[in-house]
């Protein structure tokens, strides 16, 4: 059995806070714990294509704990599976370069792989594991908080925390010119930061993935509260919620990512549709990437830097394609392959949505 002595970190898909304390808690784990050195592969997967590697030390991720983004650089466009290198007349031409990526790993002598990353990072992890046998551990990270395996992600908290201080701080403007506000947030196909957002922030309509909603609903939800001298209403909408047998509203298809279509202008079609229905002034807000940004909170550091020593110990204890994760109170491993079968979504029937009804919000039906 070979002795396990270097490992590798990357940090894949859309950046968020937290991920410097990942690999400030791997570093540090790995060289006082374990006698074990690391290197940190830079701009994710693009780092093992194209060779880009550099050895961490302590040194390295001193002053990164408050940090947002990564000190390594992050791509959710390369797939070393599917990589786009060059272009014939206007189309793409597709190879697979797993192979190149696999000269870097020998060549650094990286004995495991840590993938910090959402779905797409962690599903690429899992094929170099298949195909190559690859020892990998996986670190949840996403703001969307829809990876299974664990019952949050870091990164979600922070997220969290930004809508609802825009929605706090929405709340006044919406006030004081008896207007409606929408305000969108991210999330993808799942709705846990619109649904927690708008709990926390007192949105009077929360519109998620999960249940398509009726506009017809959402418009008698804003016309009960005029009628009861309410002159303003917060609508807080998932950018992957749609209407009721409606599409999803999508701002543009990519090419290279590893999801390719990007959601964005649902708030303009719901703020639209309220103001032609109920002849009362709407505005919207899109929040868009500052909830990706800035420092992490306190919980998501600690969360992260959790993640960072049991993922170096599942490595050391060479349980290799597993995902580290929240279960309870307690870090727990899962299956990679478990943890990216499906997304983690809202429960429609869950606690949650529950309690947001008997307060009296909308959620759309």
């Amino acid at each position: 059995m070979k002795k396990i002595r270097k490992l590798g970190i990357l940090t894949g898909g859309g950046d968020c806070p937290g991920l410097n304390a990942v690999i400030r808690a791997v570093v540090h784990t790995a060289q006082r714990e374990f006698d074990l050195e690391v290197c940190g592969i830079l701009d994710g997967y693009a780092g093992l294509i194209h060779n880009h590697v550099r050895k961490l030390e302590l040194t390295d991720v001193s002053g990164i704990l408050p940090r947002g983004g990564t000190i390594l650089g992050t791509s959710n466009r390369d797939n070393p599976f599917r990589y786009a290198d060059d272009w014939r007349g206007v189309r793409k031409v597709y190879h697979d370069v797993s192979a190149q990526a696999m000269k870097t790993i020998e060549s650094n002598g990286i004995d495991v792989l840590l993938s910090v990353g959402g779905d797409g990072t962690q599903s690429i992890a899992q094929q170099f594991h298949e195909k190559y046998h690859l020892p990998v551990i996986g670190i949840p990270k996403t703001i969307d908080n829809d990876l299974n395996g664990t019952d949050v992600t870091f990164g979600f908290d922070t997220a969290l925390t930004i809508a609802t201080t825009a929605i706090d701080k929405l709340h006044s403007t919406a006030e004081s010119h008896h207007r409606i506000m929408v305000i969108e947030v991210m999330g993808r196909y799942a709705g846990w930061i619109a649904l927690e957002s708008g709990l926390a922030g007192g949105g009077d309509v929360i519109l998620i993935p999960e249940i398509p909603f009726v506009i017809d609903s959402v418009c008698e939800k804003i016309n009960d509260r005029a009628r009861k001298g309410k002159r303003f209403s917060l609508v807080v909408v998932a950018e992957g919620a749609r209407a009721e047998g409606g599409q999803l509203v999508v701002a543009r298809q990519v090419q290279d990512a590893c999801d390719p279509i990007r959601l964005g202008g649902i708030a303009a079609q719901v703020g639209n549709q309220i103001e032609d229905m109920t002849g009362i002034e709407s505005r919207y807000t899109i929040l868009g990437h500052v909830q990706r940004g800035g420092s992490p909170t306190p919980f998501d550091r600690i969360l992260a830097t959790r993640f960072g020593y049991h993922a170096v110990t599942a490595a050391v204890n060479r349980e290799f394609g597993c995902l580290v994760g929240l279960r309870g109170s307690e870090i727990k491993t899962t299956p990679i392959k478990e943890a990216v079968a499906e997304p983690r979504r809202v429960n429609p029937e869950s606690d949650l949505v529950k309690t947001a009804l008997a307060v009296g919000t909308c959620l759309g039906k």
